[in-house]
């Protein structure tokens, strides 16, 4: 299959290099060198290029502007789209306005699936990415032996849009989880428990949890290299908070954590892992879980 891919970064190189490694003819545009690993691919002067050459137009693009950008703006994906043809962004971003993409695509004649992902950079480099999908079944399932390439845990949820509210769903489980561990660790250390031992038994009981294995690892060894930067995450708790305003639903968690990472940005911290935003709670207490590493 002839295989687009806008969007090689941290989480979009890997999964990328997953289809052509399948044996995908693919066509990718990028404004930085192409990774090693995708030295196969044909490099396309353009997004419209990009979606001209290929039968599905994968994005992996950071928030809902750039993909708005990569899609309908000056030499976009939509110029050279056709019917037959078809877009899925794998993005993270606004569910209402992915509603609006995907009517715009669907006047062109061509298919459109929101398909967020979750596993971090982890996940994309073991092809074990979560995939939540919103778009017509046929599509999907026309898609689904791609999405396979990447992920192990693929769910079409409902109709376009409802794979990105998914994601923010996720994000804000997610975001709540890393704040709760950060504040357990920090409660430990503070009353002068050793936080490693009292993750370890944690994870034998009730408590444990995916965010309390890595991310409680994490904040322990210091290692907050981003895998999902704060700064996006910021962003998708952004989205959640602008979706509940719409809704008339009231998030005071999501507010909260929102503005942990809204804290730790203050302090120049965004572009770590999130796992760091027990950095903010740290910073409040005046003690840190673990010393930092040598």
């Amino acid at each position: 299959m002839k295989i687009g891919f806008i969007g090689l970064g941290i989480m979009g190189a890997p999964m990328a290099q997953h289809l052509l490694a399948a044996g995908h003819e693919m066509f990718v545009r990028t404004r930085s060198k192409v990774p090693e690993a995708l030295q196969g691919a044909k490099v396309c002067a353009t997004n419209t290029e990009v979606a001209r050459s290929a039968d599905i137009t994968f994005l992996m693009l950071p928030d809902t502007p750039d993909v708005e950008q990569v899609l309908f703006g000056k030499d976009g994906v939509a110029a050279g789209l056709a019917k037959g043809k078809t877009v899925v962004d794998m993005s993270s971003i606004s569910p209402i306005e992915t509603k609006r993409f995907a009517s715009e695509v669907n006047k062109l004649g061509a298919d459109y699936l929101d398909a967020p992902v979750s596993g971090g950079e982890v996940g994309a480099k073991a092809a074990s990415l979560t995939i939540m999908v919103g778009g017509p079944e046929t599509v999907f399932e026309r898609v689904k032996p791609l999405f396979a390439l990447m992920g192990k845990n693929i769910t079409l949820v409902g109709g376009n849009g409802d794979g990105q509210t998914t994601k923010v769903a996720n994000q804000i489980i997610v975001a709540l989880n890393i704040a709760a561990v950060g504040e357990a660790l920090l409660f430990a250390s503070k009353a002068g428990a050793d936080p490693a031992k009292v993750r370890q038994a944690l994870m034998g009981g009730f408590a444990a949890s995916r965010i309390l294995e890595v991310h409680g690892e994490r904040m322990i060894k210091r290692t907050f290299a981003p895998g999902f930067r704060i700064a996006l995450h910021q962003k998708d708790l952004g989205l959640a908070l602008a979706g509940a305003k719409a809704l008339d639903v009231a998030l005071p968690q999501t507010a909260s954590a929102a503005q942990l990472m809204q804290s730790c940005a203050a302090q120049g911290w965004d572009q770590l892992d999130h796992s760091a935003l027990v950095k903010a709670l740290e910073h409040m207490a005046a003690h840190q879980v673990a010393p930092d590493a040598a």
